[in-house]
Order: C-alpha cells, then sequence, then structure tokens
C-alpha cells in the first residue's frame, strides 16, 4: 500500500508536546512555564473587539462568501503600507489575503511545484514549511546554519539542481531569532534570479525585527515580482491567531494561480478577521509600536540573563522576534531533554530536533525558547530552574 499524504510527513511539533504534559501536576510553587509556542495569548485590544462586534452586527456582507483574494480595501492597505515601509510601488492587484501566514505558503508552493521537485529550506526550519512540502512530494534541501545561524549563499548555491522551484527564507527568524542583513537577503534574491527561482521571504514577524527602516529592498527593485514572493501575518502584530488571516504580495499573474487554490480550500478569508485586520493597520499603530517595545525587552532580558546559564555550558546562538536558540550541554538529545525538562523543571520548550533533519547533530543539541508570553521575571524563573538542572554533561562540555 502506498503511503498517504499525511504520513508522509511528522505529527505536529506543538500538539505532540503538549501531550508530554499528560498525567503531570504542577504545583502553585512550582507552575508549569510554557515556551513551546510562538503565539500571543491575550486577546486582541478591546477596541479591535468593538470594531469586531460591530461589524458583526452592522456589515451584513461579512457574514457572505467575499472575494477570493480577499478584502479589497484591505488588499489596497496592505499595498499602501507595504510601499511606504519597503519604498515600492505596490498595488491592490500585488497582494491576496488569505487564511493565516502558513496558508499562504502552502498556496505559493502549490503554484510554483509539482510532486519530485526540491525547494531549498535553511536549517534549523519551521516545521510546517516542511510538513507541506512532505505531504506535497516536495523535497525540502536543507541549507546548513552558517555564523550566526545565517545560511550562507555558496551552501545555497551548490544545492540547485534541475528539479529546484525555490529557496524559502524566514526573517526574522523562526525558530532560530535571527534577523537577515539586508544584504544576504539581497544576495539570495540575485541567486534566485539568475536560476529562474522563486525567492519565498516569510515575514511572519516583521513587526518585530530591532531594526529601523526596511529589513531589505527587494519589493523597490525592477521587476521584484518575477522572483519575489513576500509573505505576512496579522496573527502576531494584532493578536488575531483564531481568526487567521495573513497576507502574500506577488505579480498579478502568480496571484491568479493562488486563487485556484485559495477557492478550492477555503473560498474566502474570514470576512470580520479581515475586516478587523484593516482597522488595526489604520489605527493601533501606537499599540503595534508597544507590543514590539515589549518583545525588545523581553530579548533584552534574555541577553542580559544569558551569563547564568553560560555558566553552566549553555550557548546563546540566536535571539530575536519571539525567539531564542540555545545550545545545552548535556549529553542527551534536545528531544530527550525536552521531556525531562517537563518532569523536573516544569518547562516545556521545544526540542531542536523539531527543526531540523532525521539524525542531524545541531538539532540534537539545540533548544527553541519563545518567549511570547513571559515577561522579564519570567525568563529569570526560567534561566534559573535550567541553571539547576544536574544532568550528566556531553563530553565537549565538562571542564574536568
Amino acid at each position: 500500500m502506498s503511503t498517504t499524504r499525511t504520513a508522509a510527513t511528522f505529527s505536529p511539533p506543538v500538539m505532540e508536546a503538549r501531550r508530554w504534559l499528560d498525567g503531570i501536576t504542577f504545583t502553585p510553587q512550582k507552575p508549569l512555564l510554557n515556551v513551546s509556542q510562538a503565539a500571543p495569548v491575550e486577546p486582541p485590544p478591546q477596541a479591535m473587539r468593538q470594531e469586531m462586534a460591530r461589524v458583526a452586527l452592522e456589515v451584513p456582507s461579512a457574514h457572505l462568501y467575499g472575494p477570493v483574494l480577499g478584502l479589497p480595501d484591505l488588499r489596497a492597505e496592505v499595498a499602501l503600507q507595504f510601499s511606504q515601509a519597503y519604498g515600492g510601488a505596490l498595488s491592490a492587484e500585488n497582494v491576496c489575503i488569505t487564511s493565516g501566514c502558513n496558508q499562504a505558503f502552502c498556496a505559493a508552493i502549490e503554484t510554483l511545484t509539482t510532486e519530485g521537485d526540491e525547494v531549498l529550506l535553511p536549517t534549523p526550519w519551521y516545521f510546517n514549511h516542511k510538513m507541506w512540502l512532505d505531504m506535497t512530494g516536495v523535497t525540502a534541501v536543507p541549507i546548513p546554519p552558517g555564523p550566526g545561524l545565517l545560511p550562507r549563499i555558496e551552501d545555497a548555491a551548490a544545492r540547485i539542481t534541475p528539479r529546484t522551484r525555490a529557496i524559502v527564507l524566514v526573517t526574522p527568524n523562526n525558530p532560530a531569532g535571527v534577523e537577515y542583513p539586508a544584504d544576504l537577503v539581497g544576495a539570495f534574491y540575485d541567486l534566485a534570479r539568475a536560476h529562474g527561482l522563486k525567492l519565498i521571504v516569510d515575514e511572519t514577524y516583521r513587526d518585530f525585527d530591532s531594526r529601523s527602516g526596511a529589513p531589505h529592498d527587494l519589493l523597490s527593485r525592477p521587476d521584484w515580482s518575477d522572483t519575489l514572493i513576500q509573505l505576512y501575518s496579522f496573527s502576531k502584530a494584532y493578536r488575531l491567531t483564531g481568526h487567521r488571516v495573513g497576507a502574500m504580495v506577488a505579480g498579478p499573474w502568480l496571484l491568479s494561480e493562488v486563487e485556484k487554490f485559495l477557492d478550492t480550500v477555503t473560498i474566502c478569508p474570514n470576512q470580520i478577521a479581515q475586516y478587523a485586520a484593516l482597522w488595526g493597520m489604520k489605527n493601533l499603530g501606537q499599540f503595534l509600536a508597544g507590543e514590539r517595545d515589549e518583545i525588545l525587552a523581553r530579548r533584552a532580558a534574555i541577553e542580559a540573563g544569558f551569563p547564568l546559564l553560560a555558566a553552566k555550558g549553555w550557548r546563546l546562538l540566536g535571539c530575536g522576534a519571539y525567539f531564542a536558540w540555545v545550545e545545552h550541554p548535556f549529553d542527551m538529545s534536545s528531544d530527550t531533554l525536552a521531556k525531562t525538562m517537563v518532569r523536573e523543571s516544569a518547562i516545556l520548550a521545544l526540542p531542536g530536533t523539531m527543526f531540523a533533519p532525521q539524525g542531524d547533530a545541531f538539532g540534537a543539541r539545540g533548544l527553541r525558547i519563545a518567549f511570547a508570553n513571559i515577561d522579564a521575571s519570567g525568563i529569570a524563573e526560567l534561566f534559573a530552574r535550567l541553571a539547576a538542572l544536574d544532568l550528566p554533561l556531553a563530553p565537549e562540555a565538562r571542564s574536568d
């Protein structure tokens, strides 16, 4: 019997990790510290929820099927704000709205590939990207991490074959937290263009980039739509995770292909969520700036507090957006360590093995810490618990 498409990939990592909690009781003195999921748990701001309620009550069309590619006003607002942010000249015809950024990625892959094709993914990779490629019969070709957890152009170039269709970058990166320099993103664009490939840039966490100004200049380049597909999520910026609304920026000809996929799987994005995203883009600039400041403060707390763990042999390899990528010092794989941390430290974190090819040594030494829902005091408590772990050290981490 042939393997089904879903059987071709692994279980959803966040759901798998939650099952590690079954049968374990945490105490008030030592509650669970959940740093496994990169999503805000607070609801959208009250003013946005009020606007959503108004739309639900006063806009009858919000309860009907809408345009497959999204609310025209929201498409136009994304085009306007992205043009201003990146120095480009986008129109609404360059934008489609999707049911979350993951769906935007899936739609892009469906327009570019068929079974047996290849897509280059830097590691550590975002597991949902890998899962979708697995389920569509597309080979994910890993690009190993270079210095600073940044992929190297020469490593990508060496892996391009006649079956390669796209290169995927996630910046700021999930899971590693690193922000890709503009010149590196530009170099990947040039590489993709030279080989007739698409460059998919997932900027789910662009609102929490520590840098000022545009993180790259790709949207201002001539004929950018021949090469670039840019993805975005409203979930993190406006706490709309449960409402599923994202966006894709691309050429109109590609979006006409995307429309086929979106019409088949959802018909249209959530209408009320789109009105909420539009209202947020127009009215929540100050709120979003405050959210960014808080995330950057948590990043600073990670960096300032890490010497406590460094003294125990831990290494901080990447930090940014919602994430810290750390290397542990213990004589065990990170998947074993992560389960041990639940039992001994009341910490739920995802192991690096969930973001890397099977058997990958780098993944076996790594952990992703998501600090979307843990403030500076929680970070201090997290580090104290990790520092208290008394486990056998890997040979290279021993001082004797």
